[in-house]
């Protein structure tokens, strides 16, 4: 294991729970989020402002599986954006996601109203009571328009190879035509980030998306921002991310999270090891096998061209007669 991997560095591991809250989950860092998933979404769609809508997605019953986003977000343009961080691989992760996709799709309906007062406030900045809504509400036209969905993202943050997914570090997903590869809803979409796979060193990170996901992958080791990394959003990244200006309370919780997550890095580190060694033995076995089968047949046939009968030299060699009658043979 990489010792760094163990090590405290100046600022926030976003690989923990209350690392990942600090640097994109809190209102003082909306605009870190924002810059973020503008890199992500370059040239398809372009946020001017979002707002933190409640996490925690309730089930219909006690049977149902209840959700509780990392984040959630309303955009001023009415799109959702849901934001995970998954440190350890688990069974069924991706259907977790889609999961969560569902859910957020099918919220959208259920609670038209509250979607459609959410998204003025945020177009006007204001914030309206119940009654000031209803008697602004539109009459809605037809049937058909409270299944008008708005586009919902699925921002997925791995710290893990996923073995259900391409090995590389993105993957797009979208509703397409599986033999054209148009896509039929534009309202899906899900992106995964598999951070084993972003591979690039700081000289070769040209653009700020890549310089976002090195300092992601990376800042948890060093002790100040790389010289490199002169953009604005790196200064606040330093600010926001420091552990020495955490609050007394997310210090006690952050050193919680680390020793979580230190913890975890050691048990899969130590079920890896145990791993290569198990499959080292096997193959150093298979290999002796494999040796000795190999010098058994080089002395048959060697007794064999003295002359020796195929009994004798199956008692030589430990090898059967039909083994010797084979080997000498061929």
């Amino acid at each position: 294991m990489d010792n760094m991997d163990l090590t405290c560095g100046h600022f926030v591991n976003p690989f923990t729970d209350i690392g990942f809250k600090i640097i994109f989950g809190q209102p003082a860092s909306k605009e870190l989020l924002i810059t973020l998933l503008n890199e992500l979404l370059a040239g398809e769609h372009r946020i001017e402002n979002l707002i933190f809508l409640d996490k925690e997605n309730h089930s219909d019953s006690m049977a149902d599986a209840g959700i509780i986003y990392d984040l959630y977000c309303l955009t001023d343009t009415g799109e959702y954006i849901i934001v995970e961080m998954q440190n350890r691989f688990h069974s069924s992760f991706l259907d977790r996601t889609l999961f969560y996709m569902c859910r957020a799709i099918g919220r959208q309906v259920e609670n038209l109203r509250e979607k459609r007062r959410k998204e003025r406030e945020l177009q006007t900045g204001k914030l309206e009571t119940e009654e000031d809504f209803l008697l602004s509400e539109p009459m809605q036209e037809n049937y058909g328009s409270r299944y008008k969905l708005s586009t919902v993202y699925g921002i997925f943050l791995m710290n893990f190879r996923e073995p259900g997914l391409e090995e590389k570090f993105r993957t797009d997903t979208v509703i397409a035509d599986r033999e054209s590869g148009k896509v039929v809803n534009p309202h899906f979409r899900q992106i995964f980030l598999q951070f084993p796979y972003f591979t690039k060193e700081l000289k070769d990170c040209e653009t700020l998306y890549d310089k976002l996901i090195y300092t992601l992958k990376n800042m948890q080791h060093w002790n100040r921002m790389p010289d490199a990394l002169k953009e604005q959003v790196f200064s606040r990244l330093e600010e926001l991310a420091a552990v020495a200006n955490l609050s007394l309370e997310d210090r006690i919780a952050y050193d919680k999270a680390l020793d979580r997550y230190r913890v975890s890095r050691i048990v899969e580190e130590d079920a890896r090891e145990a791993g290569w060694k198990k499959g080292l033995a096997e193959g150093r076995a298979e290999g002796l096998a494999e040796g000795q089968a190999k010098e058994k047949v080089a002395i048959a046939r060697n007794l064999k061209s003295l002359g020796l009968s195929t009994a004798q030299i199956a008692q030589a060699t430990g090898l059967t007669e039909e083994e010797v009658e084979s080997t000498v043979n061929n």
